[in-house]
């Protein structure tokens, strides 16, 4: 957690996480605020930003007792209408306040940030593009640029604001070797133009996989988000 760690002895307080459908953002994002709790003793302010129906989202753990450091915030919605979430331009200039933002996977998604981002303290920020080899636009370094030419081009925020994560999963199945397999693919393909700074992982396969990637920051995750019948104790 030494990221983490630094980040918030930096003074960040707003997370925000960006990246295309299915990469594991609001995974990650739960992961994350429950993490930026325990090691801040604060309450946790989780946005999700969704603007559609996807199938799976932050706010389906809205009653979760693991996370009862997390306040989830999230609007309702009517069929497939846009909404936006209130109360995020108060907590984001909150210097007392940790939040995580989940942002929906695409420009619009982006777009529906962008005037949050023009107005706040950019020291305060620490955005994550979350990236997935075992995705099919995260395999071509073309179309990572293009999606994110098109993020930066509606979010207000800056390339130097950007910091690329690594979610090499396929799902409750994957296997450590997956992991470092989609890892190093990822990093190949990347790492000549930014550094990944975190490669997610489930808990159990932690161990496992830093002893083939040492030296590479691991941030261990449970998953919440999946069907019943697809967790392990239901098996």
């Amino acid at each position: 957690m030494e990221l983490l760690e630094k980040t918030l002895a930096e003074g960040r307080t707003n997370f925000v996480l960006i990246g295309e459908a299915g990469c594991g953002k609001s995974e990650i994002s739960l992961n994350l605020a429950k993490k930026l709790h325990e090691l801040s003793g604060k309450q946790v302010h989780l946005f999700d930003m969704d603007m559609t129906k996807p199938l799976f989202r932050s706010r389906d753990l809205l009653n979760s007792e693991e996370l009862s450091g997390v306040t989830i915030h999230f609007e309702e919605q009517f069929f497939d209408a846009p909404t936006i979430v209130g109360g995020v331009r108060e907590l984001l200039k909150d210097p007392d306040s940790l939040v995580v933002m989940d942002v929906g996977g695409d420009d619009i998604g982006a777009r529906a940030i962008g005037g949050f981002m023009a107005t706040v303290d950019r020291n305060s920020l620490y955005v994550m593009y979350v990236l997935n080899y075992f995705r099919p636009f995260c395999q071509d370094i073309d179309h990572i640029d293009q999606f994110l030419r098109e993020i930066l081009t509606v979010s207000h925020l800056g390339a130097e604001d950007i910091h690329f994560i690594d979610n090499p999963n396929i799902g409750i199945s994957t296997t450590d070797k997956e992991v470092v397999e989609g890892a190093k693919r990822m990093d190949e393909l990347v790492s000549k133009y930014r550094p990944i700074e975190m490669v997610i992982v489930r808990n159990e396969l932690e161990e496992a996989v830093q002893e083939k990637l040492q030296g590479t920051m691991l941030f261990p995750v449970q998953l919440y988000l999946t069907y019943d019948w697809l967790k392990p104790d239901m098996a």
